[in-house]
């Protein structure tokens, strides 16, 4: 075996099975062949250490990224979010289905989000599909084209072009997707319950007031109960509201096959100290109060949360800043695929949790729930996608050292802790050539 590896990695820390341990991994083909102790030999054409000060992490899984090209490519595109990940640790991210035009609702128009892709990517990339009004027939051969699952709208999505389902097209939505095996992602809040009167230009308390948490709650019912009716596969998008946390403790006791992730946003900031007119903060649903922050952890925590992922969502600084600062026009959304993984474990280890938590939150977690098996995991016959992270480091984010497209940043100026030095996807070191490949659902 030692003759055939490529590449041998050796680090007096990393995390493996769970646990934080010593190791060396030998890697062929693009894949771990074989872990070991240090002391054992193991022969390769080429040997890295890991300095003292550094783990070796699985690359991390992000399963919910708005790259919007075609069509929104000023917003951001498939060369600088994949060159963002990399730079942040995510090796492999799955595209939304909208905020591109022309949206993932059909398999010509994934064709041509393929092909845009293909030759661009420097991290692996796959596709959601979208279930909008009318697309219904669609859904069978997306499927088979390989589409990860659907994403729906339960309210007004926000682009004109990806329409959301009312409730009795959700719920013709979700038996189809229980047919097809496949899962159903949804955007849940309940637009019968969003108060725009309670908007109130440059203050945030009245964009906060806007959505309730009763509209996160309402709408989440509105898919557990499509999940039990159907027998599908649901998993919620950024979860914001603590609240709706024992709705879904209850339902998954009850064998409903539903999940859930929450974002770094909602786990780092808080509403109190959110400046009125600072709308690179606007997300929705909003970031809530402190208290709901800690409840969220705590959730995370007790397992009631499934995992972490970005919810990448870049737009130009025009839209960001539209209306000079006004919650109710600017554009909703929160870029931070490249410092997901900082902005988690500066807030995960001031509360007592461990690298090892994250790499679950944030990798192996995530990658199960979409049946990447082989992602996400530093275990004998997954990808060598590895990442070389000095977690005592620190660093203040500046923009002007972000790769997604728009200098614009909710983390400007924050400080944190945890730097990614190097990423390797498949055992090669992630540089600016475009070795990402496009994945498809059930395939390797």
């Amino acid at each position: 075996m030692a003759a055939e590896l490529d590449l041998v990695v050796r680090a007096r820390r990393a995390i493996v099975d769970g646990v934080e341990r010593e190791v060396a991994v030998g890697v062929a083909g693009g894949r771990i062949a074989v872990l070991a102790t240090s002391a054992e030999p193991l022969a390769a054409a080429r040997t890295v250490v890991l300095d003292d000060d550094e783990v070796l992490l699985p690359g991390l899984v992000d399963t919910h990224v708005h790259v919007n090209e075609p069509g929104r490519t000023e917003w951001e595109g498939f060369a600088s979010a994949t060159r963002a990940a990399a730079a942040g640790g995510v090796t492999t991210i799955i595209d939304m289905p909208l905020n591109s035009i022309p949206p993932t609702t059909t398999v010509e128009h994934l064709r041509v989000k393929q092909d845009t892709a293909r030759g661009q990517v420097l991290v692996d990339v796959g596709f959601w599909g979208g279930a909008v009004p009318g697309n219904l027939p669609d859904l069978a051969a997306l499927h088979q084209a390989g589409v990860f699952g659907f994403k729906c709208f339960l309210l007004d999505s926000g682009v004109a072009e990806f329409g959301h389902l009312d409730p009795d097209a959700f719920a013709a939505a979700m038996r189809e997707t229980a047919r097809l095996g496949a899962l159903m992602i949804v955007h849940a809040e309940d637009g019968g319950l969003i108060d725009d009167t309670a908007l109130d230009g440059r203050h945030y308390a009245g964009f906060l007031a806007s959505r309730p948490q009763a509209a996160e709650q309402a709408a989440i019912a509105l898919v557990v109960d499509q999940a039990r009716a159907s027998g599908g596969r649901a998993h919620v998008v950024h979860l914001s509201g603590a609240d709706a946390v024992p709705l879904l403790r209850a339902a998954r006791a009850d064998g409903v096959d539903v999940s859930v992730e929450t974002c770094p946003h909602y786990l780092t900031f808080d509403a109190e100290h959110i400046d009125d007119g600072a709308t690179e903060l606007k997300c929705c649903p909003p970031i809530r109060e402190a208290a709901n922050r800690e409840a969220l952890w705590a959730a995370l925590a007790g397992g009631d949360v499934d995992f972490v992922v970005s919810d990448h969502s870049p737009c130009t600084s025009e839209l960001k800043q539209r209306g000079g600062g006004d919650f109710g026009v600017a554009w909703g959304g929160i870029a931070s695929v490249q410092l997901g993984l900082p902005a988690v474990w500066t807030a995960a280890r001031a509360r007592g949790r461990t690298l090892a938590d994250v790499v679950r939150w944030m990798a192996s977690a995530p990658a199960d729930r979409v049946g990447l098996a082989h992602k996400g995991r530093i275990a004998v016959g997954a990808d060598a996608d590895l990442v070389r992270f000095a977690p005592d480091e620190g660093l203040t984010v500046e923009v002007g050292r972000l790769h997604h497209r728009n200098p614009l940043c909710a983390y400007a100026g924050r400080r944190l802790a945890g730097v990614v030095r190097e990423t390797w996807l498949r055992g090669a070191t992630v540089d600016d050539t475009p070795r990402g490949r496009l994945l498809e659902r059930g395939t390797r």
